[in-house]
């Protein structure tokens, strides 16, 4: 259990040089859980040093990830672009952890069950898969009988765990984790279940993509177990084909969301040896000990008696277990279960060969972990062995940054142990000879919050995630910007869960600021604003500094983005509700610009600079590829939609509207052809409607579908302007396909609701008064009751007063007359369907 009695210890707040002039901003520091001024280790106040702890690549990020790095990624672009620091950025890349080479070796294993063991027949593979599967519901649904056939797994888990999945806690109170977890392992289990009982059957099913897919997650931890240890782990490419493939895979994902590359990447394979120099340090300095197996771990108790202290971050947790065991691996608990469940040395005087992997308490952490059998090693003075997890973010962001660090950002699972156990280790290496005072590596730590689906937080060992590459890929998915906005609109540093209410917020306000730049082109290319630029509207331009002031104090308030997103909003509601004729065309550039600085500011803009003085963001313009058709098409149906609305339209006109505007439309590339193909469809269908007998009628028909479907279908948006201007041509943005896409949803959502709801009003209405207080929704008030039906004694047996017995027969009249009219309609719906049949009014019981 966590404690409670700790407190986090004393930070040193960073001193600002006396002639250097620094932003307001503050910054909520998770070293001391409350908002504190920025002060950069820099003299001249502009350099900033930030570490992020980055992936563990073994398998593709999910939008969970994406939480993190775009958070992330929005905070360090407002501290170089909107308060212009030097921003040096490092990030590493884990590629050498117990999930690496656990993953590894079961791709490397089941690699060789396809080429090797699949030789020997489909008994063999059944047998395999059927171990595997009884393996995995011994370890995980441990409420199943053992060794359950497959046609029977359903049927048990119904049993053991239905009340689980119809969305019940295991012992009671809220479904969390532990409940999501067994959804997972339920899911896993029927799949594989329903797989190996299909072989059976159907031999040839074996080595199908669905077959594989629906017995790999029983199949390959059940591998491992038996073969894992056998792996000549010397060949390191069975884990670093894993780790290349996955960083990349993880660098294309981010780059996706417009994350910026990191100034610095490291990765724990290129640190080796100054991986080692680190911990020999901490060792020198009295804060590690060496195991028998010739593993190093860091002495929290040495550590603490020094004056330092351990868990800065998170001191509430300092004796979690759970964490702390999550803290060193997965193959670390596989051996502790080897030893009984504890790692630690006991008081007992073991012999050394039977404790030799044992360390001096459950809370120290390894720096340097002694290799086993399938596990890749490096040598060193200990032994021949592997970095632990939390050293290789000391060593490395200690290497490139130095001793002192401004910024240190995660998510906030990793604030314990990973964090605490990166500060300790690092201070440890840092702290003077004499130890009098604790070193601060860390000067600010950032934790972001977690993205949740479904309440429960979005992570791999759940599975209840999606990919980023996923969510990108899909038609209906996310996109970056999209992403980012929700981000944008929620606290960096709280949980967000996206709702529908979150995606109505976020598709609103990117939709309000699409509108707002397509407005300004408009009024661009038509050179609207008939106001001087001299004579600009004093309110438009009130709102505008308000705007600035907002969103810097906001900015300023550890990047409070929320409010900054709302003073945005709130400026272009002020600039669409004002006299367009009072507002001068400089004053609308201005605002304009300003507008697109803060969204390229926040990182909507695609790769655009916030300085290079733009207006509008991507996405709203047209392609080079379509622009030609397009304006053609829309040319030529302004010309018939004025011509047909004036009547003033005849043969000769369309023929020579058919031929119009044939100049510029001559690209040919694979992109254009659904355009080009319009194109001359629009200009053969103008020419075969001549011979019509209602000419204006069909060309305004042919209008309004070329628009209303035609350009629809392809994306594009046509919008009609008075004053025989051209129609605004612009593409269809998927902010308000999506809008249109939740509107519908809720519409049925509603209507769904209110079927139900008139389903039960109609089953109320159906009970008879004499019957409704025995009906269910009272059956656990009462016990007893009169003829007409009135109950005179409650579930305990009491009497009924006599004040309770005259409000119930109030209820009672109600239901009667309710009851009556649902006989009435009742007998009408009879009538309709049955006209000779009894009506229910008939046969039903006289009521009185």
């Amino acid at each position: 259990m966590a404690s409670q009695a700790r407190q986090q210890p004393v930070w040193r707040s960073p001193k600002p040089s006396p002639d250097v002039h620094l932003p307001r901003l503050k910054i909520f520091n998770s070293l001391t859980r409350k908002k504190e001024p920025f002060v950069p280790l820099d003299p001249s106040g502009k350099k900033v040093t930030w570490y992020i702890c980055g992936p563990t690549v073994y398998d593709d990020a999910h939008i969970g990830h994406a939480r993190n790095y775009v958070s992330t990624d929005i905070i360090r672009r407002i501290m170089m672009d909107y308060f212009k620091f030097d921003v040096r950025f490092v990030m590493n890349i884990t590629d050498v952890d117990d999930k690496i080479i656990i993953r590894g070796r079961q791709q490397y294993l089941l690699d060789e069950f396809n080429d090797t063991l699949r030789r020997r027949g489909t008994t063999s593979v059944e047998d395999t898969c059927l171990a595997a599967l009884t393996a995995y519901l011994e370890k995980n649904l441990k409420l199943l009988p053992p060794k359950l056939a497959p046609e029977e797994t359903f049927s048990q888990i119904q049993k053991h765990y239905g009340y689980v999945m119809e969305g019940k806690a295991l012992n009671g109170g809220v479904p969390g984790d532990e409940e999501a977890k067994i959804k997972m392992h339920v899911k896993t289990a029927l799949a594989a279940a329903e797989a190996v009982h299909s072989v059976r059957t159907t031999p040839n099913l074996v080595g199908e993509k669905d077959f594989n897919e629906k017995v790999q997650d029983v199949l390959l931890p059940y591998l491992d177990s038996l073969y894992g240890s056998t792996i000549d782990a010397s060949d390191h490419s069975i884990f670093t084909k894993l780790t290349t493939k996955f960083e990349k895979r993880f660098m294309e994902d981010v780059r996706a969301l417009n994350f910026l590359d990191p100034d610095v990447v490291t990765r724990v394979t290129e640190y080796d040896q100054k991986i080692k120099d680190f911990v020999g340090q901490i060792e020198r300095n009295g804060f590690a000990y060496k195991t028998y197996d010739g593993s190093v771990y860091f002495d929290i108790e040495a550590f603490e008696a020094a004056s330092n202290s351990y868990a800065r971050l998170k001191p509430e947790s300092r004796n979690d277990t759970e964490l702390q065991a999550d803290g060193e691996g997965a193959l670390a608990k596989e051996s502790s279960k080897e030893t009984g469940g504890s790692t630690s040395i006991s008081a007992t005087g073991d012999d050394p060969s039977r404790i030799r992997s044992k360390k001096r308490s459950d809370a120290d952490f390894a720096l340097w972990k002694a290799s086993k059998s399938g596990e890749p090693s490096w040598p060193s003075p200990w032994g021949a062995g592997r970095p632990g997890w939390h050293i290789e973010c000391s060593a490395m962001a200690s290497d490139v940054l130095g001793s002192r660090i401004d910024i240190h950002s995660g998510g906030i699972d990793l604030a314990f142990p990973h964090h605490d156990n990166e500060l300790a280790q690092s201070e440890a290496y840092w702290c003077d000879s004499q130890h009098k005072e604790q070193h601060q590596w860390v000067n600010y730590f950032l934790h972001m919050g977690h993205l949740s689906i479904a309440g429960a937080k979005m992570s791999k060992s759940l599975k209840n995630f999606k990919t980023i590459r996923e969510e990108l890929s899909q038609k209906d998915g996310w996109d970056s910007r999209g992403l980012r906005i929700i981000f944008l609109l929620g606290s960096w540093k709280e949980g967000i869960e996206i709702t529908e209410d979150i995606k109505l917020a976020a598709y609103s306000w990117e939709d309000k600021v699409n509108n707002f730049f397509f407005l300004i082109m408009k009024k661009t290319s038509d050179q609207q604003g008939s106001s001087p630029d001299d004579d600009s509207d004093h309110s438009l331009e009130q709102a505008l500094q308000k705007a600035k002031d907002d969103v810097d104090a906001a900015l300023c308030d550890s990047f409070n983005t929320p409010t900054a997103m709302k003073a945005i909003s709130d400026l272009i509601s002020t600039y669409n509700s004002t006299d367009q004729k009072s507002v001068g065309m400089e004053q609308t550039l201005r605002i304009a610009r300003w507008i697109t600085c803060q969204v390229t500011i926040f990182g909507l803009n695609a790769s655009a600079k916030a300085d290079d003085n733009s207006i509008g963001w991507s996405g709203i313009n047209l392609p080079d590829y379509a622009t030609p058709y397009l304006t053609s098409i829309s040319s030529i149906r302004d010309t018939l939609r004025q011509a047909g609305t004036s009547g003033h339209l005849d043969a000769a006109k369309l023929e020579d509207v058919a031929k119009s505007d044939q100049n510029g439309t001559s690209l040919k590339a694979a992109e254009a052809a659904p355009y080009q193909s319009l194109l001359s469809r629009l200009r053969e269908e103008v020419s075969t409607l001549s011979d019509s007998k209602e000419l204006s009628k069909d060309v305004l028909a042919l209008s309004d579908r070329i628009r209303n479907i035609e350009l629809a279908n392809l994306g594009i948006k046509l919008e009609d302007q008075d004053d025989g201007r051209p129609a605004f041509i612009r593409p269809i943005t998927k902010a308000e396909q999506a809008l249109k896409s939740l509107e519908k949803t809720r519409k049925e959502a509603e209507k769904v609701r209110m079927a139900k709801a008139a389903e039960e009003k109609a089953k109320k209405d159906e009970i008879k008064p004499l019957d409704m207080f025995r009906s269910t929704e009272y059956s656990a008030q009462y016990s007893a009751w009169d003829q007409e039906g009135l109950p005179i004694k409650d579930f305990a047996g009491v009497e009924i007063t006599q004040s309770k017995r005259k409000k119930l027969i109030k209820e009672q009249l109600q239901q009667k007359k309710r009851h009556e009219a649902w006989l009435k309609q009742k007998s009408l719906e009879d009538a309709v369907s049955s006209p000779a049949a009894p009506s229910a009014a008939q046969t039903d019981e006289t009521l009185t």
